[in-house]
């Protein structure tokens, strides 16, 4: 008996037929078909590496010339700003140096003022104070008139001692012909025999016979140590001093070994009298003198210490530095710290002279008459 198909199932086995008929195609096909996809998709590769490095140089030369542009931009607003700052600061440069220029010439002007007005006030007080004509004037007349008088009283100083040393000496000459009569007394005449200085051929004995009938002899005495330092004593004279050499010692007495010096010349020599060192010798007012001078040399150095900076800039942080003259220990003097038309009265020397030597008796005796410079007149 036979199966009946229906249209359905012939249309289903028909597509079926087919499919697998397109299949089988397909499979046939299949070998060539993977290697022309790997071919094809590795151009596509290629082409896209190619485009895109491409891509980047477009990008790479868009983006330099971009920044390049941007640079020069730069760089051109860079020099404005420092050529107009640079402009500015040559201006503020020579701004400045005209003002310290204008400043030292005005310092320099406010200066020589400074010197011409101090030259003409120093001027005016050494003139007036220090250097005064009339009162020199008058000091070197008292001064003439006390020399005067000082000359007057050391002439009649000199006369007296020169008086003084004659008669020494004409006692010394005496002393000495006394001593000489003394020793040569044995020369003296007798009733019997004639001396040597009473010649029968004279009319009139020699001076030196009379003195030999007038002394005694020469006493063999021991001399204490006092009379070699007070001067030898004669016997004949009390308390007149003579020379002669000291006695010999007795015999018993070991005679000493070596030539000796005399023995008066030793005694001298050890009772000397004490001479004066540099120390006594020295015034006792040199250290203020040395002060006085001190005080005179920074006086006369003192020309221009500080300059004259009233209306400068600089000088507002400036601590105000004492002058010398002003800080000394000294003290400070009239110029500067007194009115500027002030005057001194006080006279130019104040103070009595001092010796420059050994006080002399003359200027002891006469101390209240050279001891003050201003009574001179």
């Amino acid at each position: 008996m036979m199966q009946t198909t229906s249209p359905v199932s012939i249309a289903t086995h028909y597509n079926n037929k087919r499919k697998m008929a397109t299949l089988a195609k397909l499979q046939g096909h299949l070998v060539g078909l993977e290697q022309e996809y790997f071919g094809r998709n590795w151009i596509a590769e290629e082409n896209r590496m190619r485009e895109h490095c491409a891509a980047v140089k477009i990008q790479s030369c868009f983006r330099g010339f971009k920044v390049r542009a941007h640079i020069r931009y730069l760089q051109k607003m860079a020099i404005i700003i420092q050529k107009t700052w640079r402009a500015f600061q040559t201006r503020m440069y020579y701004r400045f140096m005209v003002q310290r220029a204008y400043f030292i010439m005005k310092m320099n002007f406010y200066n020589e003022m400074a010197v011409r007005i101090q030259k003409r006030w120093r001027g005016h007080y050494v003139r007036k104070s220090i250097h005064n004509y009339y009162e020199m004037k008058n000091y070197f007349r008292g001064l003439s008139m006390k020399n005067q008088i000082v000359r007057k009283e050391l002439e009649e100083y000199e006369q007296t001692k020169k008086k003084e040393r004659e008669k020494k000496a004409i006692e010394k000459e005496e002393r000495r012909k006394r001593y000489q009569a003394r020793k040569m007394h044995y020369l003296l005449s007798t009733e019997q025999i004639r001396g040597i200085y009473n010649s029968p051929y004279r009319q009139y004995p020699s001076e030196t016979e009379y003195r030999l009938k007038h002394s005694s002899p020469l006493s063999r005495t021991i001399l204490h140590k006092k009379d070699f330092t007070e001067g030898l004593v004669d016997p004949s004279i009390p308390g007149v001093p003579c020379v002669f050499p000291p006695l010999l010692p007795p015999i018993h007495r070991k005679k000493p070994q070596g030539p000796f010096r005399d023995t008066v010349e030793v005694w001298q020599q050890r009772y000397k009298p004490l001479e004066p060192s540099v120390r006594v010798a020295t015034s006792i007012t040199s250290e203020e003198e040395a002060r006085q001078e001190m005080k005179r040399e920074e006086w006369r150095n003192r020309i221009h210490d500080i300059k004259f900076l009233p209306f400068s800039h600089p000088t507002i942080f400036k601590t105000y530095e004492p002058l010398l003259h002003t800080s000394t220990k000294y003290g400070p003097i009239a110029y500067g710290t007194k009115h500027f038309r002030a005057t001194e009265d006080t006279p130019t020397v104040n103070k009595p002279f001092q010796s420059v030597f050994t006080s002399i008796y003359l200027f002891e005796k006469f101390q209240k008459t050279y001891s003050k410079a201003g009574e001179v007149f």
